[in-house]
């Protein structure tokens, strides 16, 4: 197996109940969990940009971000959705890309790929069909689909958008902190916008958490 792809995994295996639990121990420690990320993520974010507007839009956008993650967190399980589609998307992306190759989806992240994003499409689908079956379903199943489909695709746009940043700064990771990801933003780069998508659809009605 890719070395890559295991260090991936085993990261992904090794902080996800680390973060559950953070986040299901109780509203002090959600909060805390979530400050320390956001702090965590706005250092790298303000390392890595020289711009100054550039710093204050990240700043501003992050502390969206993690106001929406805080928010979720409260009803837990459709903050899990939410990361669990992130997750999906980004390992299916990784494999498909890896075994598939082909067409370079853009000169921006040289790495991704249309095969990647259809594996990225079809894991995240299969996510799906867990959670409508066993853990969480709102709404029609038509809605549950297409906001789905939306989280994968918001996901791997806000990996490339923090790819251009990185481009632009001349780094390849945002940091070094998580073995495998390189910083906390090469981690959850899909997840800042995925998770403020959610927030949104439901602040307006879309679908009721």
């Amino acid at each position: 197996m890719d070395r890559e792809l295991v260090k991936r995994i085993l990261s992904s295996i090794i902080l996800l109940p680390i973060a559950y639990y953070s986040l299901v121990a109780g509203s002090i420690f959600s909060i805390f969990f979530i400050i320390i990320c956001f702090i965590a993520a706005s250092y790298e974010w303000n390392k890595m940009n020289k711009n100054y507007s550039n710093k204050i839009f990240g700043f501003v956008f992050l502390l969206f971000s993690f106001y929406a993650f805080y928010y979720l967190s409260i009803k837990l399980i459709p903050l899990i959705f939410a990361i669990s589609i992130c997750i999906a998307t980004d390992i299916g992306g990784y494999i498909f890309g890896k075994i598939f190759k082909g067409p370079k989806l853009t000169k921006i992240s040289p790495n991704k790929t249309y095969a990647g994003m259809i594996g990225g499409y079809l894991l995240s689908l299969i996510c799906l069909s867990i959670f409508a079956n066993y853990l969480y379903y709102p709404g029609t199943y038509f809605q549950f689909f297409l906001i789905t489909v939306l989280l994968s695709t918001v996901s791997q746009a806000g990996d490339i958008i923090v790819s251009y940043f990185k481009r632009q700064a001349g780094v390849k990771n945002t940091g070094m902190i998580i073995p495998g990801h390189g910083g906390l933003l090469d981690r959850i780069d899909g997840m800042i916008f995925a998770v403020p998508t959610l927030y949104l659809f439901e602040t307006i009605g879309f679908f009721k958490i």
